[in-house]
């Protein structure tokens, strides 16, 4: 509407400026996807609520059995709570991760079904049918995500009805290494802590590196992060940073197992 109108007010001025806001319109358009801190298409929560004095913990595209022991072992060492945002896909596969995740008090969310990286620029149907099997999978097994990672941070308008009708906010982060789905993990700890300032919602990856030989190194790097993070910092729960649920659990977390091993 602003563009229309701006349009309207220089076509007065001269026939080629009426075209400048549309453009500009069109251009945000095309680039608003790749942008994940931006609400342009949708709400977008990607930093704490204002005000927020902590940070938070997230890890996406798990469970893998060669990263998320990792991850909770480390996790635990330094008395820490994160956020999982799991592909669908994959807690079909390990569902004992995803009850052991829970079994140690952290949260997950949604990461779609496949991690496609353009799912959602795909059809409408594509995308409604991807996060609700993953809500589908993960209820099956008593947990019931209330946020929503798009894959890359691409978001669109073809997603907005989708997440309203599965109960999911989208909730980005505003704090990440560029590593690639940990095949840049060098300097992994710096890199975060450079960038770190209070509010942040932190993104890593629950995947093993990309090279064995560099799997010491790549804990090595998370256990300083987290020691230092642990001492330096108060690290909070996503649900306390941008103060809404990101989780709910629909039977007792002695019957999950009993679900888990139903579905697994």
């Amino acid at each position: 509407m602003i563009a229309l109108g701006g349009a309207v007010l220089l076509l007065f001025i001269h026939p080629f400026l009426a075209a400048v806001p549309l453009a500009v319109f069109l251009a945000l358009c095309f680039c608003a996807p790749f942008f994940p801190q931006y609400s342009f298409f949708l709400p977008v929560i990607s930093r704490g609520l204002p005000g927020s004095q902590g940070v938070a913990l997230t890890f996406d595209d798990g469970p893998s059995p060669a990263s998320t022991p990792v991850l909770l072992e480390l996790l635990a060492r330094h008395k820490l709570q994160a956020t999982f945002f799991v592909v669908g896909e994959k807690a079909a596969k390990y569902p004992e991760l995803i009850a052991e995740i829970i079994a140690q008090g952290h949260t997950i969310g949604n990461h779609s079904w496949q991690h496609d990286n353009f799912l959602m620029l795909r059809s409408w149907k594509t995308v409604q049918k991807d996060i609700h099997a993953t809500q589908t999978i993960l209820q099956a097994y008593g947990v019931q995500p209330l946020v929503f990672r798009p894959p890359v941070g691409i978001t669109s308008p073809r997603v907005v009805n989708v997440l309203a009708t599965e109960g999911l906010v989208t909730v980005t982060f505003s704090c990440r290494a560029f590593d690639r789905g940990n095949r840049n993990i060098h300097n992994l700890a710096e890199k975060i802590l450079s960038r770190l300032q209070p509010g942040d919602i932190i993104m890593l990856h629950d995947l093993p590196p990309c090279r064995q030989a560099l799997s010491d190194y790549w804990q090595q790097e998370l256990d300083s992060l987290f020691a230092t993070l642990a001492r330096t910092v108060d690290v909070v729960t996503l649900a306390q940073i941008i103060g809404r649920p990101v989780m709910k659990e629909h039977i007792p977390l002695q019957g999950l197992k009993g679900a888990l091993g139903k579905h697994g």
